[in-house]
């Protein structure tokens, strides 16, 4: 039967194959699918003493008390109520903030007129990375529609490294068993925080081969998994619940950061673009909010070595994290307004440039407030990332000082010192001086070039939507029919009754818990 735009996102009003593939695959339930699963979580978060928060109380933490709901519980434990703390507004401490902790970048730094803000990451608890958002985001729903049942499934978490480790905490604190894939060649300290938080890091941590742009062996891997009913894959890249919760939580965070720039800078800023790296495309969704509320663009970017959007390009890289050569199904690609990428030759050298003392001394003597070179620590690769596509879009359109771009540090700088030592040895003979900082200065930061960027056309949004294809029909089994709604924008607007709906399905779920005792 043919889908409609205006009928897609429902899913009882499509046929089996359309239904399956929304609710399995899309991660789109709007009821309960299993009761018995249901009533098995039930019973389970009765026993643990775990309450779910729903996705507005995340958007908004001064909705509930803080103190009340996450008690004493050690931010960086195995504690169901670190659930709470699952929002943009908490502190290094893991205390709650009135507006997530953010830093505005100078001149000095980027070159540019333009501020750029940047919303830190590593104030997430547990994993001190935003995935832990997006783990929840994917979790929460499946078990309030009773399709993930915690005594009886294993959570197999795909990830190219922070959705892994969100996912592993996750289902640790809402008593599930979850197992990690994720490439071999990902950062030593991902491997050194999985074997803690792992029962079996034997068992439960799979490797599979490459480095972060290896997606399709993850692939494989989960599918192999999938044959095994007991195993359920929460697949970041198709899971719409990332990109819904990352719409919902990240969105209002960011614009509520951007409003308290706007007013501390007494100047009549506007909020003209948001830049974001790809992985699994979740965090771009805040795009989506930026724009409608701010008329924002959205920039989508990715590693120079993977140049996937940007010339249908393949390749290896090491900005951990992001372009996994291929579109994510959860990508709203029509919305995206530019493609900017990155070298990991400027992301490898910049995280040293910031981390070593030669570095933070050269950035001194360039005049760069001390007090910012401190906060640089919070940048990990795909920060770094984020931070200069910011500044090549500022040059691209030609931005001003009122006009203020917008990103996010996904995570810091404390998970990459294996990364840093490897470039040490290997690109500066265990060395890096006044010099290389010199030069890595002057290589990456001193005048961004604006290469590299193209400012999306419709035929370019078709090239990169189209890419796709190849990725889900012909491999993953999307229906073509769901593949192509994706065009239109009535799809991606028409999913957000959604977010509604589970928040009313936690609600129930939490008073059946209470009920239950």
């Amino acid at each position: 039967m043919p889908v409609t735009v205006t009928d897609i996102p429902t899913a009882d009003a499509q046929g089996d194959t359309t239904t399956a593939a929304l609710e399995n695959q899309f991660g789109l339930a709007d009821r309960v699918v299993d009761p018995d699963a249901l009533a098995n979580s039930v019973e389970r978060f009765r026993e643990r003493g775990i309450t779910l928060p729903t996705f507005a109380q995340l958007a908004d933490p001064s909705s509930f008390d803080h103190d009340e709901r996450v008690g004493d519980a050690d931010p960086q434990g195995p504690d169901a109520r670190n659930l709470w703390r699952v929002h943009w507004y908490g502190d290094l401490a893991g205390g709650r903030v009135e507006v997530p902790d953010h830093v505005v970048l100078p001149s000095s730094l980027t070159g540019v007129e333009s501020p750029i803000v940047v919303v830190f990451g590593d104030r997430f608890p547990m994993i001190t990375a935003h995935k832990v958002l997006a783990a929840y985001s994917c979790l929460a729903p499946r078990v309030v529609t009773g399709q993930f049942d915690p005594t009886r499934h294993r959570a197999i978490w795909p990830s190219t490294g922070n959705y892994a480790r969100g996912g592993i905490a996750i289902s640790r604190i809402m008593a599930s068993r979850g197992v990690a894939i994720l490439p071999e060649g990902m950062s030593q300290e991902r491997f050194d925080w999985l074997d803690r938080w792992c029962a079996d890091p034997d068992e439960d941590v799979i490797r599979t081969f490459g480095t972060e742009s290896n997606v399709k062996e993850i692939y494989d891997a989960c599918n192999e998994l999938a044959l095994d009913p007991e195993n359920f894959v929460l697949n970041q890249f198709s899971e719409f619940g990332n990109h819904l919760g990352h719409l919902t939580v990240t969105g209002r965070a960011l614009g509520h950061v951007f409003e308290t720039v706007r007013a501390s800078s007494e100047r009549d800023l506007r909020l003209a673009a948001f830049t974001s790296a790809t992985g699994s495309a979740g965090t771009i969704a805040a795009g989506d909010h930026l724009k409608e509320a701010y008329g924002s663009r959205t920039v989508a970017v990715e590693a120079l070595e993977c140049p996937t959007m940007l010339e249908n390009g393949y390749g290896e890289h090491n900005i951990q994290g992001i372009g996994d050569k291929h579109i994510p199904l959860i990508h709203n690609v029509m919305s995206t307004d530019l493609v900017v990428a990155i070298s990991d030759d400027a992301t490898d050298e910049l995280d040293l440039l910031f981390n070593s003392d030669a570095g933070r001394a050269h950035l001194a003597r360039k005049g760069v407030p001390e007090e910012l070179v401190a906060q640089l620590e919070h940048f990990g690769f795909s920060s770094i990332c984020n931070v200069l596509a910011a500044i090549k879009t500022a040059k691209v359109l030609d931005l001003g000082p009122d006009d203020a771009l917008i990103t996010v540090a996904t995570d810091g700088a404390a998970l990459y010192p294996s990364e840093r030592a490897k470039l040490l040895a290997t690109r500066y003979d265990g060395d890096f001086d006044a010099s290389d900082a010199a030069e890595a200065w002057g290589a990456h930061l001193a005048d961004v070039d604006t290469d590299n960027v193209i400012d999306c056309t419709a035929a370019d949004r078709r090239r990169i939507f189209n890419l796709g294809y190849y990725t889900w029909v012909e491999q993953q089994g999307t229906p073509f029919e769901l593949f192509e709604a994706r065009r239109r924008q009535e799809f991606w607007t028409g999913l957000r009754r959604y977010v509604g709906v589970w928040d009313e399905m936690i609600g129930e779920f939490n008073e059946r818990v209470a009920a239950s005792g």
